[in-house]
């Protein structure tokens, strides 16, 4: 619903939904821009806070349905991307790997366990994500796979610094 010019608590038909303004709390706010972003996947809103001024951003997002994932106990969970960026974040902390590497990793990831359908197990997952992360950074990959695999001591960074090794070393000419 339109007051007055601006948007009011829970919008309207056609009209984008009020959030709570970061600095005052306020729900009146106006929307002074919106555009596409992320080809078409998301819609980047900039609001105005009538209470306080403040400028602001918001993305909106469709959430597709009913992406679970399998746990190693049985039991099932809605996928949360957020935690799985996240984690990644997390290995990739201090290491020269931006921010929106990590998102296109997990769009290209989550693109993919929607093709194979509505559920994935937690291992299929950290497999895609070891994957993915080996070739975006070395360092991070260790990292994450020792949460992912449980590392217990240096040995096992050891065995798996070395199975990426093989993985990534280039092959020596044989002979002659």
């Amino acid at each position: 619903m339109r007051a007055s010019g601006r948007f009011v608590a829970g919008g309207g038909p056609g009209y984008p939904p009020s959030v709570r303004c970061p600095t005052c709390g306020s729900i009146d706010d106006r929307v002074i821009d919106s555009r596409e972003v992320e080809e078409g996947a998301a819609v980047r809103r900039r609001r105005v806070c009538s209470g306080c001024g403040h400028r602001f951003t918001t993305f909106e997002r469709a959430v597709p349905g009913g992406l679970s994932v399998l746990k190693r106990s049985g039991a099932r969970e809605p996928f949360e991307r957020g935690k799985l960026v996240a984690g990644l974040l997390a290995a990739c902390k201090n290491r020269p790997v931006e921010a929106g590497d990590v998102e296109g990793l997990v769009d290209a990831l989550e693109d993919e366990v929607r093709q194979r359908g509505s559920e994935v197990t937690s291992q299929e997952l950290g497999l895609a994500v070891l994957d993915r992360l080996r070739e975006l950074d070395e360092v991070a990959y260790l990292r994450f796979a020792s949460v992912y695999k449980s590392f217990e001591d240096a040995q096992d960074f050891e065995r798996e610094a070395g199975l990426l090794l093989k993985r990534t070393a280039p092959k020596r000419p044989t002979g002659t």
